[in-house]
């Protein structure tokens, strides 16, 4: 279990807050080497970004960017131009999420570099794309979760829209780009060739909402917000346990016999008006009325015991410190101690992917700000002298 899948892949980072240290995590996590670059000052923008902070450390930063190292580079500059230069010459992969158009002003986008590093991978992520009428804008989140319709089918029926708990815009652009830029270091494997990887942020959450997006082409209609529940599924949805929210999901007729049984009204299944799933979907306003008050009569904890061992899928709705002490997490080597310099020993959220022949990889906290800039400057032949006097001249 030793084995790292990419080790030996190089990449070059010059991403910052989520979307593109999201995709390079992930790649990390599996054993590339991440050359996180950053401003000599500011370094990531996320670095300030709380609270939370352990020991002044931002825990925003610190959850994305493990097992990187973090040179400081002002690739602005002629002399830090040359230094990244020198760094894509040993590179698989460059991944960046600047404004389109930024790049290319340094001479640092795909069709500049490409010519000179034809077997480099290259991937960007924005907010509409490298192409299309609204391509220089910026991307973030909160707007494309807004105006890619995400908002309009989260929150209650009667209430406004919302934006999701946490950026999933961002988290998901970020997952795409390392879907792409895995599929490009296989075409490379075969071709010799690396590409351009291009994300949208707008065309992800246009992804994400599938069976919605489909209907809404089927039909012209616009899917409608449902809070907790489903629009073609009953009963499905939050209720009140004794203790506090219950999660139903019973997706077919067979478990909704099965629930009806286990909640202690087998005369539900066999009424015509709840009897198949189109059934109960149509008399919603007559069945969930039913369900409340038995519902109510014993805990979460009771409720998923009895209904999990009847095959009725349900959950107690949990905190995020509730979910993280779970010891199914705890068995999945799920939660992951890193040690940083200042912040101290840290526990994450590991890698979710488990592949049957390699090894995940949580090995080193997210690195301090240019922690590794020395060491990557020396690989590259500098002395310490070459590498203080751009330090003086705030190069790196």
């Amino acid at each position: 279990m030793s084995t790292r899948v990419l080790a030996g892949v190089t990449v070059v980072d010059l991403t910052r807050v989520m979307s593109g240290p999201y995709c390079t995590l992930m790649l990390a996590d599996m054993g590339a080497r991440v050359v996180k670059i950053e401003h000599p000052q500011r370094g990531d923008d996320t670095r300030a970004w709380g609270p939370p902070f352990v020991n002044g450390e931002s825990v925003y930063f610190l959850s994305v960017n493990r097992n990187k190292e973090s040179l400081t580079l002002d690739f602005k500059r002629p002399e830090g131009r040359r230094i990244l230069d020198r760094l894509l010459e040993g590179a698989d992969v460059l991944v960046e999420n600047f404004r389109p158009g930024t790049l290319a002003r340094l001479g640092l986008d795909y069709r500049s570099i490409a010519p000179r590093h034809p077997r480099l991978v290259y991937a960007s992520i924005s907010g509409y794309g490298q192409t299309g009428p609204l391509r220089e804008l910026a991307g973030y989140d909160a707007v494309a979760q807004a105006e890619g319709g995400l908002m309009s089918i989260t929150g209650d029926p009667d209430g406004p829209p919302f934006r999701l708990g946490l950026p999933i815009v961002d988290l998901v652009s970020g997952l795409f780009a390392g879907q792409g830029i895995l599929v490009a270091l296989l075409a490379r494997g075969v071709s010799g060739q690396g590409q351009y990887v291009d994300i949208a942020m707008q065309d992800a959450v246009a992804a994400l909402l599938t069976y919605q997006a489909a209907g809404s082409l089927a039909t012209g209609d616009n899917p409608p917000r449902m809070g907790n529940a489903h629009e073609s599924i009953v009963p499905y949805g939050t209720f009140d346990a004794s203790d506090g929210l219950l999660m139903l999901a019973v997706g077919n007729d067979d478990q909704f016999r099965r629930f009806s049984d286990a909640v202690g009204a087998p005369e539900l299944a066999s009424d015509a008006r709840f009897a198949t799933n189109p059934q109960r979907v149509a008399h919603r306003g007559v069945l969930l009325p039913l369900l409340a008050p038995l519902l109510r009569r014993r805990a979460r904890g009771e409720w998923t015991r009895v209904l999990r061992a009847a095959g009725v899928p349900c959950g107690a709705v949990r905190t995020i410190g509730e979910m993280l002490a779970d010891p199914q997490l705890a068995a999945r080597d799920m939660i992951a101690t890193v040690v940083h310099p200042t912040a101290g020993a840290l526990r994450l959220v590991g890698s979710p992917v488990r592949l049957s022949g390699a090894a995940r990889r949580a090995d080193h906290a997210a690195p301090a700000l240019g922690e590794h800039t020395d060491a990557i400057l020396g690989e590259l032949g500098l002395s310490a002298d070459d590498i203080g006097a751009l330090r003086h001249r705030g190069v790196v």
